[in-house]
């Protein structure tokens, strides 16, 4: 019954926070932080972290099934390569009813299979995506929530201090969305320190530094639309641009690697 109830994202029995049982895998900077949160907030808290040992308030163990065992909730916050081992592992020291949530930044692909694995475990499922960086912040991130477990989820958390928007879908769900933001502000990100370099090399970089901040500071809701429709109508011109901004690049031995991928994507838009 506990499972079926997981299984269709049903919220079961409320605990009080004292009686939550929590484990944190990976206590690392982002894990820590939570950890240390949780037990502030009045939950049991036992971790597992081969490298890192457990702060204070936090019960160390050795392993993550020992982590998981007689735990309401595990949180797994290690990395996406390690998110596969860490739930297999853990599964050995879950019962029925137990929740599984990975923090990790994963592909969506990735996600869904860590839900399968779950449900056929009969151990309910989240996806959770930290959309903010935890330093500072801690349980206190702003988080997407996706899969059959996901309110279940918000239910346990929101109560200790967390902040939870539910998707109303899949695993893989809210890891997608984050995935989709990266796309942008990591893109952005590597424009402008590329643009930088090559400003530095060319003795401009304080003015480059103040037009990227001019730009950034009057950018608006139309901005967005002028981004996008003056790359499609201007994209044969754009082109020959990059080019050459992609050989003065060179001039000024910086790898060019975002002015050619965006010199590459305009000239597939100049075919459309």
């Amino acid at each position: 019954m506990a499972r079926d109830r997981q299984e269709r994202g049903e919220p079961m029995m409320a605990k009080a926070v004292g009686d939550l049982r929590i484990a944190v895998l990976g206590l690392g900077e982002a894990g820590g932080a939570i950890a240390k949160d949780l037990v502030a907030a009045g939950a049991r808290v036992r971790g597992y972290d081969p490298a890192v040992p457990a702060p204070a308030g936090v019960t160390d163990t050795g392993s993550e099934a020992e982590a998981a065992e007689g735990s309401d909730l595990v949180l797994s916050v290690n990395s996406a390569s390690a998110a596969m081992d860490a739930l297999r592992a853990g599964l050995a020291g879950t019962s029925p009813g137990c929740l599984w949530a990975d923090l990790n930044t994963a592909a969506p692909a990735v996600k869904r299979h860590l839900g399968q694995i779950s449900g056929a475990a009969g151990i309910g499922f989240a996806d959770v995506s930290l959309m903010a960086p935890v330093p500072g912040k801690g349980l206190r991130t702003p988080m997407l929530v996706s899969g059959t477990a996901a309110t279940l989820l918000a239910m346990l958390l929101r109560p200790l201090g967390a902040t939870l928007d539910v998707l109303d879908g899949p695993a893989g769900l809210a890891a997608e969305r984050k995935l989709l933001r990266s796309v942008f502000y990591k893109g952005l990100a590597a424009a402008v320190i590329e643009a930088l370099d090559a400003a530095q090399a060319a003795g401009c970089e304080d003015w480059l530094r103040e037009h990227i901040s001019d730009e950034l500071t009057q950018a608006d809701a139309a901005t967005l639309g002028r981004l996008v429709d003056g790359s499609s109508r201007h994209a044969v011109r754009r082109v020959a641009e990059m080019q050459a901004a992609a050989d003065m690049l060179d001039e000024l031995d910086v790898p060019a690697l975002i002015t050619t991928a965006s010199r590459d994507l305009l000239r597939l838009l100049s075919h459309r």
